[in-house]
């Protein structure tokens, strides 16, 4: 039996509207260096996408630290640190409520070099 894939939901206008403007709150709040967790303190970090839930109480956060050393540590000092973020963010976020957050590694960009090196390494070996 063959297994059938889950349709994908689609992201209302409210949804992308919501996440870019929780990005850029959450960018400023993080380039602030306001937190004092030692994971996070004075580490850069890009904020690459916001995804909110469908009813808005939850986002899913997905950060890549600048130089990608320890990694594992910043996003665990920033889910540490997400209730301050979340109230820094309430102060500027003209909701009804602040999404809970969570955040996670971005891989798109990893992905992406790796499926370049492989065109690369297809093409090198067609020649």
């Amino acid at each position: 039996m063959a297994s059938q894939k889950q349709p994908r939901k689609k992201i209302s206008k409210r949804q992308l509207r919501v996440g870019e403007q929780l990005r850029h709150i959450l960018s400023s709040v993080l380039a602030a260096d306001n937190l004092h967790d030692p994971d996070v303190t004075g580490v850069s970090v890009t904020v690459t996408e916001v995804k909110p839930s469908n009813d808005m109480r939850s986002a899913t956060v997905y950060v890549i630290p600048l130089g990608g050393f320890k990694d594992t540590e910043i996003i665990a000092g920033l889910n540490r640190s997400a209730g301050f973020i979340q109230g820094e963010i309430g102060k500027q976020l003209s909701m009804k409520f602040t999404p809970r957050l969570t955040f996670k590694k971005d891989e798109s960009f990893e992905y992406g070099d790796h499926i370049d090196a492989l065109i690369r390494r297809n093409q090198t070996d067609s020649e």
